[in-house]
């Protein structure tokens, strides 16, 4: 999961410290193992005598029978696997009645509890070795010899005895009083202690006083230093088993729903069992007993084994059972994990542990496995093992949340996940709780094993990765790209997913510099659209003659991109014309899907001067070809008075003023830019036109109904004007439109006819246009898209804007007089002095418009 997700590195790296925290896992179960058979089952057995002042002894046994164990469970597991599960529904058994014989006894604890006495002297409690009588007389005051010659010295006739002994009296309280004494009160906090410190009964009064540390040795003691951190390393292993379900995937009939099911069952039956049972154990025994770690002070007797029914020993063969399956699984599991890393080739020398028997058995990292748990058995300390696997465990679990987070994060494709209430803060809190915990409980672990990822991850890079994927990061990168560009190949851009993919046309002066650097300030104030930006230009030349020039200028616009923070990929051509090089630019830049839908350019500022005649005639072509690839154009004016990424605006306005409908590219455009810090403050404004015959009100109405279902927070304007106020081709066009779609309802078609229809008759409108345009005789076999200047090109200009002025001038001179006023709302006098003109247009017709597709 993580490798597939997060690369190679990563995966290998946490997949080793994963491997070696369940091969340490398996040594810590055998250790258990051995503890259980020399401490309650056979005592007898141990090779070394187990006194109290040699602890060393204890671990010299484990050391010894651990070596033996462990050899036995790989003979086993190397003779087959089908005797490993068949042996874990007997284990399993095994755990189940001893869980429900702990039940059972806390049960009977109500009515019946155990007679399992502990002594204190005070509040003291005393370790019970060789003492039979929790008493200082015993009758007819007898004095108890073998406790007073436990804290007193005769010497030449003269008796000394620790004064704490003389000034406390001995009590005997039983060690399980039982869930229904109200012992839960006294437990429910915390008491944590110092190593070698006297564990005592709060709830007991003595005299102050210290004996003297002659004396201590009598006492129960604690053996480690506690407090909660430390605890939770130690119990952490004990819950590192919820990705069983994960790790036998393979063996699943339907993974994605069994996994899930089976694991938050699995946590959930397991987090129930363990928490019952902190709390029924704090509820039925004293907590001075619960923190006897060795259970001196009841001579050495199993605590649950005594609360527990019907016998103690169904508590000892269960924890026996259990722990020695534990371990056999782990022997099981750990040799495959390995053998899968090997076979993935990422760590070369790991790949000799990838062969095994004839039928796919790992032989060669079963002995590895073993090998290296016999280190953990050698360790041979519970205590200092636990901590290695809660670092390994932790690491494991911090890298999958980590792996889902940015799955998520990163909008992956085939992240899809099905849990209902999955959210990637989860994961992140996740990971980040992981991260904590590993400090938290051993700060020098976390480093060591952190120190040992890290090691093997720049390994992998440096070794592993580069076999398939190149140079590691970068080789995944490049392969991850090249699969998302063929995965968006082929089919349309839903319009939910539409964002601006812009081609910014940028122009070069005489050194290679961007003229109008502020067109890239304006372009990444765009992006928040998260969208393509590809800059481009043109050199007007051949390539062999300007290649120089070109490298130049391409690195002139790469520094003025990073700049002005504006990521995105640059293009610049060589062309013997500047007119086809944009036009080879609108119609290739861009890879596969890849490829924008909006060109940026900037408006032609020497249109009207004598030294650069041309300027205005590639602007036009310009604006041809970009609606001939059915793009979206920006035409930025007075672009260098534009404001640059690190300005601010404390106020102001956006206003959009929207006249024909544009499929809604004039709403998304101030959208986008308010998420820019610089225009985040300013507010936007949509101005409509009306003419003075329309219901201006209801139209208002209608427009805010309209941003309302957009989502978009803006103010609305309606300004009327009469009809000599509006240009002629936003009149004509306006007027057509309604006309059509009036045409059409009375035809009674449906919605998508309609649509077709209104298509169909705006292609033709546009290209009866370009016929008209096409017709105009030129002078000379000029071609009109060429970049070559007529003989009168100012000629030429006035021609078009004759013909664009015409319909106005014919407009106007229908119209009276002009307005003294712009009115906004329909008053008295409006309706006085518009309620005899004819009225050509209806309201209704103009609502239309928004339904309507560009």
């Amino acid at each position: 999961m993580i490798s597939r997700s997060l690369g190679p590195e990563f995966g290998g790296a946490v997949g080793l410290c994963f491997y070696l925290g369940t091969t340490f896992a398996g040594a810590m179960y055998i250790l258990g193992t051995i503890e259980i058979l020399l401490t309650y089952i056979s005592p007898n057995a141990a090779i070394f005598p187990i006194e109290q002042d040699d602890p060393q002894a204890m671990l010299n046994n484990m050391r010894i029978y651990g070596t033996c164990i462990i050899a036995m469970m790989a003979i086993v597991v190397f003779v087959g696997v089908k005797y490993v599960n068949k042996l874990a529904l007997v284990f399993l058994a095994c755990v189940i009645l001893s869980i429900m014989a702990i039940y059972a006894g806390v049960i009977k604890s109500a009515f019946d509890p155990p007679d399992f006495p502990m002594c204190l002297l005070g509040n003291r409690v005393l370790a019970k070795r060789n003492l039979e009588i929790c008493a200082k007389y015993i009758s007819n005051n007898t004095i108890n010899e073998a406790l007073w010659n436990k804290f007193c010295i005769t010497t030449n006739e003269s008796t000394t005895c620790d004064p704490y002994f003389m000034a406390n009296n001995i009590t005997e309280i039983q060690g399980i009083p039982g869930v229904a004494s109200g012992v839960l009160l006294d437990n429910l906090w915390s008491a944590y202690s110092q190593k070698g410190s006297i564990i005592e009964r709060n709830q007991t009064s003595s005299v102050a006083g210290e004996g003297q540390k002659t004396y201590s040795q009598h006492y129960v003691l604690t053996d480690i230093m506690t407090y909660f951190t430390m605890l939770v390393g130690i119990y952490f292993p004990s819950v590192t088993g919820i990705m069983a379900g994960s790790n036998r995937s393979g063996d699943l009939k339907d993974a994605q729903k069994s996994i899930p099911f089976g694991t938050i069952l699995a946590i959930a039956t397991t987090s129930f069992i363990y928490l019952s049972c902190v709390v029924l154990f704090g509820a039925c025994i004293e907590g001075a007993l619960l923190r006897d770690k060795f259970g001196e002070a009841v001579s050495g007797q199993l605590v649950i084994g005594t609360l527990a029914w019907p016998s103690p020993w169904v508590i000892v063969i269960g924890s026996f059972f259990s722990t020695c399956g534990a371990g056999l699984q782990s022997l099981t599991g750990a040799p495959r994990l390995l053998q899968a890393i090997a076979r993935d080739g990422i760590v070369p020398f790991l790949q000799v542990f990838g062969h095994g028997k004839a039928n796919g058995e790992p032989t060669w990292a079963l002995l590895l496995t073993a090998g290296i748990c016999e280190i953990g058995i050698l360790i041979a300390s519970l205590d200092s093992v636990a901590p290695i696997l809660s670092m390994f465990f932790l690491m494991c679990y911090m890298f999958v949340n980590l792996a889902c987070a940015l799955q998520t994060l990163l909008r992956t494709p085939n992240w899809r996940p099905r849990f209902k209430y999955y959210h990637w803060t989860l994961s992140f809190v996740g990971m980040s709780l992981c991260l904590a915990l590993m400090f938290i409980c051993s700060w020098y672990y976390a480093l060591v094993a952190m120190l040992i990822a890290g090691c093997i991850y720049k390994y992998i890079e440096y070794r592993g990765a580069e076999k398939e994927w190149g140079d590691g990061i970068r080789g995944l990168s490049l392969n991850a790209a090249r699969y998302a560009l063929l995965r968006v190949e082929h089919g349309a851009t839903h319009t939910k997913n539409w964002r601006p993919q812009i081609l910014v046309l940028v122009n070069l002066d005489s050194e290679q510099n961007v003229k109008h650097p502020r067109l890239l300030s304006l372009t990444t104030q765009l992006k928040a659209g998260k969208g393509l930006t590809i800059v481009g230009s043109v050199l007007q030349g051949t390539f062999l003659d300007k290649h120089v020039e070109a490298q130049k200028g391409e690195e002139n616009i790469k520094a003025l991109m990073t700049t002005e923070k504006t990521k995105g990929f640059c293009q610049l051509v060589v062309s013997p014309s500047v007119r086809d090089g944009i036009s080879h630019l609108i119609q290739s830049a861009g890879l596969g899907a890849m490829k924008h839908n909006t060109v940026l350019m900037a408006w032609p500022h020497s249109w009207k001067q004598p030294t650069d005649p041309y300027s205005w005639k590639t602007f036009v072509d310009t604006v041809r070809d970009a609606t001939s690839a059915q793009q979206a154009l920006l035409v930025a004016k007075n672009i260098d008075s534009f404001p640059t990424s690190q300005e601010r605006f404390a106020d102001g306005n956006i206003d959009i003023w929207w006249i024909v409908h544009d499929g809604g590219m004039l709403m998304l455009l101030p959208f986008l830019l308010r998420q820019h810090k610089v225009w985040r403050k300013c507010r936007m404004r949509i101005f409509t036109v009306a003419q003075m015959d329309d219901n201006s009100i209801q139209m208002k109405k209608d427009l805010q109904m309209f941003l309302y279902h957009l989502r978009l927070d803006a103010e609305v304007e309606v300004v009327e004007m009469f009809e000599n106020d509006i240009s002629a081709f936003t009149y004509e066009k306006t007027l057509m439109m309604e006309q059509r779609s009036q045409m059409l309802k009375q035809m009674q078609l449906s919605k998508n006819e309609r649509e077709r229809e209104i298509q169909s008759i705006s292609d033709e409108s546009r290209g009866s246009i370009r016929r008209k345009i096409y017709s105009i005789p030129r002078p000379g076999a000029q071609d009109s898209y060429s970049l070559l200047p007529s003989e009168n090109p100012l000629n030429e200009a006035q021609i078009i804007h004759d013909r664009n002025t015409a319909s106005h001038s014919t407009v106007a001179a229908k119209s009276s007089a002009a307005p003294e006023k712009i009115q906004m709302t329909w008053t008295k006098e409006k309706l006085i002095a518009e309620k005899h003109k004819v009225k050509d247009l209806n309201a209704a017709g103009y609502r239309d418009i928004f339904n309507m597709k560009p």
